[in-house]
């Protein structure tokens, strides 16, 4: 049986009206450190919650500026915990939905075929003569380059290194430098390190009193248009099975 074209046109019209139709992916502005941990996250999330995460990775800082300008995000996770603040005090975030949920942690790390044992001289093999190039993420963006820098200052060694430093623009892309070659050491974060790409390779955490707690946060934004599921996926975050994921790439988790 032939259905009338004005039919047809009602039936759409129905279909786009419901929420199901409405319904669009949860928009996420991550701190690249996240990345591998955040893919797990929302990939369990997903299956278990039918709704969707659409996450973009980046600086934390680069992430404040362009929140402040309107970038359409519903949850922003900062690998700082002074940004979301900072939107916070700005009114641009939903009350009461700053959480911190993780400390992250900063190691050297080297390819597995690398010739230089961070393993066994940890800061004495920044100072190696085979190693020309030491990746970090941009400090003046990047919370985990500002730890790096911090680390070098307190072991003395930074004004010896400092013009072997080359930055990446997020931590990611520092531990890209390193894993291509174009960089011999990075100092990247424990969570990538553990990552698929990078458990092999050799590392030496850096003691975690040689800088600022690396204490991040997430914050549910005002403008957000998609509240609820956005709501519900902070609470998974900071559920046992969200908290497990994140210590199993290396944070260390804070009680909600």
């Amino acid at each position: 049986m032939r259905i009338p074209s004005t039919k047809i046109v009602f039936l759409l019209a129905v279909l786009l009206a419901s929420p199901y139709a409405r319904a669009q992916a949860v928009k996420v502005a991550a701190a690249a450190d996240l990345k591998f941990a955040m893919t797990e996250l929302a990939a369990q999330f997903e299956k278990q919650s039918g709704a969707k995460l659409d996450v973009t990775y980046g600086s934390s800082g680069n992430f404040l500026s362009q929140i402040q300008n309107g970038a359409p995000f519903d949850l922003f996770f900062s690998a700082d915990s002074e940004y979301p603040k900072i939107l916070e005090a700005a009114g641009l975030t939903e009350p009461g939905s700053l959480r911190e949920y993780a400390v992250g942690h900063i190691v050297i790390w080297t390819p597995s075929d690398s010739q230089v044992n961070v393993a066994k001289d940890g800061w004495k093999s920044l100072q190696d003569q085979r190693v020309k190039k030491i990746a970090i993420a941009n400090p003046e963006h990047a919370p985990y380059g500002r730890a790096a820098l911090a680390a070098m200052k307190k072991a003395a060694i930074y004004e010896q290194l400092k013009d072997k430093l080359v930055f990446g623009e997020n931590i990611s892309q520092a531990a890209e430098f390193v894993q291509s070659g174009n960089s011999q050491v990075g100092i990247v974060a424990l969570s990538l390190a553990l990552s698929p790409a990078m458990r092999n390779g050799n590392r030496w955490e850096i003691p975690a009193d040689s800088y600022p707690p690396i204490k991040q946060a997430v914050v549910l934004l005002k403008a957000s248009k998609n509240i609820n599921a956005a709501r519900h996926f902070l609470d998974f975050v900071s559920g046992p099975q969200g908290q497990e994921i994140l210590q199993r790439f290396g944070f260390t988790v804070l009680a909600s």
